[in-house]
């Protein structure tokens, strides 16, 4: 049951974090942001991101910006069960907004209550879920201009294409067709009022027109599953696809398999492929076992679950969505192949 307000929400000046935090709270706010000074700026955090997110504060401060800081359990008991309603009304005045908490079990209502607002107001957002120490010093410390040129690369030719295979180590081949209708996004790192981003940034995507083949999670799969079951190496999750549907899921981990399984038929839509991604945050190396940052990897991942229509354009919904990661992938984009072993082949856009 969701509480009364206590009071003055937690402050975020003053608390101590790894000096590390520092260049990556700089990428976010200069670089990503561009957050300039007077700019109303709503920072979301809970208990678990206090550090990280006094980095952001001090950076946002430097900035000049105006922030307005909210720790969510000054407002509300874990799970949320809706977001409180003091937060949705200073995104409703925001220039910028920062969300920087750990996913919980039962919470995806109130994100999507918070991005109801973000998508109608359109603040540049970072969207920093599930942010951790090992992104802030690996994801978080890229160079968000050269992932920008490599995304850049990337959708030129995406926007093109009619088909595109991924195949990996471990066992993935998958083939996607795409209609000319359903945009193609970028999330580089660099965002802007027409499209918010998650940080760290680095990923090309839109939603598939089909998807059919098999793909092998051997690296993580999304939402709160990817902090309850990590990496999933010695473990993968094997999952056949047809005409964008999933058919058939293996997996030596039972419990995981029975979650997954769960969570991917909660509507009529939640077990179809709502998009398809190609990573391109050139800092990240491997799988950590952080989704956040693990699906910029450079490779191939997918979501079952929503299309994120109100940016593709796409003409269906899911109230689910949750993103599956694979390792070490050979991407062809029609004739073209552009990455080989989790390496682009392509040079980045000028």
């Amino acid at each position: 049951m969701q509480s009364s307000i206590k009071g003055a929400t937690t402050s975020l000046a003053g608390i101590s974090y790894d000096k590390n935090y520092a260049k990556a709270a700089h990428n976010a706010v200069y670089t990503c942001l561009r957050v300039q000074p007077g700019e109303r700026t709503t920072l979301i955090a809970d208990n678990t991101t206090l550090e990280i997110a006094a980095s952001l504060y001090d950076e946002l401060i430097r900035a000049g910006a105006d922030v307005h800081t909210f720790v969510v359990e000054d407002y509300s008991e874990r799970p949320m069960l809706h977001m409180p309603k003091d937060i949705l009304a200073d995104l409703e005045k925001a220039d910028v907004s920062i969300y920087c908490m750990q996913a919980m079990e039962n919470e995806l209502v109130t994100r999507k209550e918070m991005m109801n607002v973000i998508n109608r107001i359109k603040p540049r957002h970072a969207h920093m879920v599930n942010i951790s120490h090992d992104i802030m010093l690996e994801g978080m410390q890229a160079d968000f201009l050269a992932v920008d040129a490599i995304s850049r690369s990337v959708i030129e030719r995406a926007k093109k294409a009619t088909r595109i295979v991924a195949k990996s180590k471990g066992g993935t081949h998958i083939e996607a067709t795409f209609s000319p209708e359903i945009k193609w996004l970028k999330t580089s790192g660099i965002i802007s009022r027409e499209k918010w981003g998650n940080l760290p940034g680095g990923e090309v995507l839109t939603a598939p027109d089909t998807v059919n083949g098999v793909y092998v999670v051997d690296g993580v799969v999304g939402d709160y599953l990817c902090s309850k079951y990590g990496d999933l190496k010695d473990t993968p999750l094997t999952i056949h696809i047809s005409n964008s549907r999933i058919t058939k899921c293996e997996c030596d981990n039972k419990e995981l398999l029975d979650e997954f399984l769960e969570y991917t038929h909660r509507d009529e839509n939640s077990d179809r492929v709502g998009e398809f991604a190609i990573g391109t945050n050139i800092a990240v190396k491997d799988v950590r076992g952080l989704i956040l940052q693990d699906e910029k990897i450079p490779g191939c991942h997918i979501a079952f679950g929503h299309p994120y229509s109100e940016h593709t354009g796409a003409n269906w919904r899911s109230t689910t969505h949750i993103d599956v990661v694979g390792r070490a992938f050979d991407i062809w984009i029609d004739h073209e192949k552009i990455m080989e072993n989790g390496e682009f082949l392509i040079e980045p856009a000028e």
